[in-house]
């Protein structure tokens, strides 16, 4: 089957052909006649499955059609939902490439950013709306945005919604669209929570589900090395020094290990980009466009930034800390391995990470293979011991480094003990006023 043979009409396959989009992939054969017959959908697809296009030809096929039959004004129709500001661009950027030939305007609005600019676009007319809740909600409590008009709903990415806090959010959008619409909801992995907000809000649905949370792309191939905490760095640079790592994206479990990791890629030489939640807008955009470009070699990133990030002809996923969600992994690599292309995918594991590498082996059905030689081979077998709380009783000074700060704790350890002694002998003195 070809993008021909999916009752697509001539404007949208033009903007198609430019893409050089020849085949659908899964997702997009199952879905788009689905969405194009005005049925409901509930997809379960991972990253990297073309679920954007899945929803979003169908969507501009629809409208344009509507506009050309009743010639109305612009009126705004459509509203995609979606978690992250990076994801919202991503998407805002297919509706505008797909939408080229059908002059439908498509806005997209997110937080970070001066509201200025968006709710200027808002007001000059729009078909579609991208957005995510927290900054769409706001515009709608200041009166900036209404949503009586909406008769296409799509929520992107639901389960991350439901990680990042928002399915409250999320509800109180869905009570200001009109009931009377068509919706879609598409979701990497479907827990409870997510099975029944999509039960209360799509009608008979058809569901459409490809590659399974718990498989992974075959044309990926997956190593694992095991190494010390402390190392992990140096082996990271040491791996990043070969030339046949031309593009990695490097995933770190915090926002402050996203730092470090990227310092230390950049005073070792290596050109290297980080986003994370603490990041401003300017500052995510830039590292992003800079890592697609080819300016810098590594983006490292926490998962909640880089979910949904598309990179075309990624070549590594560098898992420098393993998730300890073994479905996080599976979303992970699958941001290389994309559209028939091979890809690689690695994994740094201390003694500490083991466990989660076992989960991750039960969830894909198979051993990841072990790199046996190579610089840093783990010394530390023993997992690392919890964290011993002080006697209530006792409350040392704030460290400081140097002979100062041994000294003023052994002074006041001195003086801890003596007040000690000196209560021993009060109690056992009748003597004495206690």
């Amino acid at each position: 089957m070809t993008f021909n043979d999916l009752g697509l009409i001539e404007p949208i396959k033009r903007a198609v052909r430019e893409e050089a989009y020849e085949i659908p992939t899964p997702v997009q054969e199952r879905t788009i006649p689905l969405l194009l017959a005005g049925r409901d959908v509930l997809g379960c697809a991972q990253t990297g499955t073309g679920k954007t296009a899945a929803f979003a030809l169908p969507i501009l096929q629809m409208l344009y059609n509507r506009r050309r039959e009743r010639g109305t004004a612009r009126s705004l129709q459509a509203l995609i939902l979606t978690p992250t500001r990076e994801l919202a661009i991503q998407i805002g950027e297919s509706f505008h490439s797909y939408g080229r030939y059908t002059g439908l305007k498509c806005v997209c609005i997110f937080g970070g950013v001066s509201q200025n600019p968006q709710t200027d676009a808002l007001g000059a007319g729009v078909d579609i709306l991208v957005a995510t809740p927290g900054r769409l909600l706001d515009l709608i409590g200041q009166g900036l945005c209404d949503l009586s008009t909406i008769s296409l709903f799509t929520l992107d990415e639901a389960d991350r919604m439901l990680d990042m806090g928002f399915i409250h959010d999320v509800q109180k959008i869905i009570s200001k669209i009109p009931t009377k619409r068509q919706t879609m909801l598409f979701s990497a992995t479907m827990p409870q929570e997510i099975a029944t907000l999509a039960s209360s809000i799509l009608k008979s649905p058809e569901t459409v589900t490809v590659t399974p949370v718990s498989s992974t792309v075959d044309s990926i191939e997956q190593s694992v090395y095991f190494v010390d905490k402390a190392n992990k760095i140096l082996l990271l640079i040491e791996l990043l020094c070969s030339s046949a790592i031309t593009s990695a994206l490097t995933f770190s479990r915090t926002k402050h290990g996203a730092n470090k990791i990227c310092k230390a890629l950049c005073d070792a030489g290596i050109p290297s980009g980080v986003i994370h939640g603490n990041k401003s807008q300017s500052a995510r955009q830039a590292a992003l466009s800079d890592f697609k470009e080819g300016k810098t070699r590594v983006l490292v990133a926490t998962d909640i930034a880089a979910r949904g990030i598309d990179i075309d002809r990624l070549s590594h996923v560098i898992n420098f800390d393993l998730p300890n969600e073994p479905e996080t992994y599976v979303h992970r690599i699958g941001r290389t391995g994309r559209a028939g292309l091979s890809g690689i995918a690695i994994s740094l594991c201390n003694i500490d990470e083991k466990a989660y590498l076992r989960s991750i082996e039960r969830l894909i059905n198979k051993e990841i293979p072990v790199v046996e030689q190579h610089p840093f081979p783990m010394q530390i077998f023993t997992l690392s011991p919890p964290e011993q709380k002080q006697p209530r009783n006792f409350n040392p000074a704030p460290l400081r480094s140097g002979a100062k700060s041994a000294n003023n704790r052994s002074r006041h350890e001195a003086s801890f003990r003596k007040n000690a002694s000196h209560k021993r002998a009060a109690r056992n003195n009748p003597d004495t006023d206690h």
